[in-house]
C-alpha cells in the first residue's frame, strides 16, 4: 500500500466509508470544523459531517468552491483531500487528513501530489495551505511536494507553485 493512491471526488457512495475512517482513526477537530456538538463523535457530529462534505459536491464552482477527494489506497478509503478556490485567482488552499492507520506510509504526499495534478488540470497555478509548528507530518508532506514553508502568528503557511515540478520522492 505504501504511497500508492487513487483520489474519487467526495459523493453518496464514499461519503459512509470516509465517515467510518473519520470515527475510527481520527478526532472531529481534525477532519471537520467546530460545531456545537457533544464530545467525540457523537449523532449530531456525525450528520455535521455529512453535511459538510455533502456541500462540497458542487465542486470548485459550486457554492463552497471546494472539491473533496476521499484518498483510496489498496481499495480502501484511508482520508481525504481537499482543494478550495481562494480570493485570488489561480489559487487553492488544501488540506488533507489520514486515518492513523494509514500514516507513515507515504500516502499523504502521493495524495497531495495527485491533488496538485489535478488543480493544475483545473488551470491553478499555486497551492497554499496553512498548519500549525507542532504538525510536522503535514510540514513533512507539505515539504515533499515542493511547498515553501513560512511561520507567521504561530501558524505556517505554505505555498506550492504548480510551475515548479515537485522534488522526486
Amino acid at each position: 500500500m505504501t504511497g500508492t493512491v487513487r483520489l474519487e471526488p467526495v459523493d453518496e457512495q464514499n461519503l459512509e466509508p470516509l465517515l467510518s475512517v473519520a470515527v475510527a482513526e481520527a478526532e472531529p477537530a481534525d477532519v471537520m470544523p467546530p460545531v456545537a456538538a457533544p464530545a467525540g463523535w457523537s449523532h449530531a457530529r456525525r450528520e455535521a459531517f455529512r453535511q459538510f462534505h455533502r456541500a462540497s459536491f458542487g465542486g470548485l464552482d459550486g457554492p463552497e468552491r471546494t472539491q473533496m477527494y476521499a484518498i483510496v489506497a489498496a481499495g480502501e478509503v484511508v482520508g481525504m483531500v481537499r482543494m478550495t478556490r481562494s480570493g485570488e485567482p489561480g489559487t487553492v488552499e488544501t488540506g488533507l487528513w489520514l486515518g492513523r492507520s494509514a500514516r507513515g506510509q507515504g500516502l499523504g504526499p502521493a495524495a497531495l501530489r495527485e491533488l496538485l495534478d489535478r488543480a493544475a488540470a483545473a488551470g491553478m497555478r499555486r497551492v497554499v495551505a496553512e498548519t500549525t509548528p507542532g504538525n510536522r507530518g503535514a510540514m513533512s508532506v507539505l515539504l515533499k511536494c515542493g511547498a515553501k514553508l513560512r511561520e507567521a502568528d504561530g501558524r505556517v503557511c505554505a505555498e506550492i507553485c504548480l510551475d515548479t515540478p515537485p522534488p522526486a520522492l
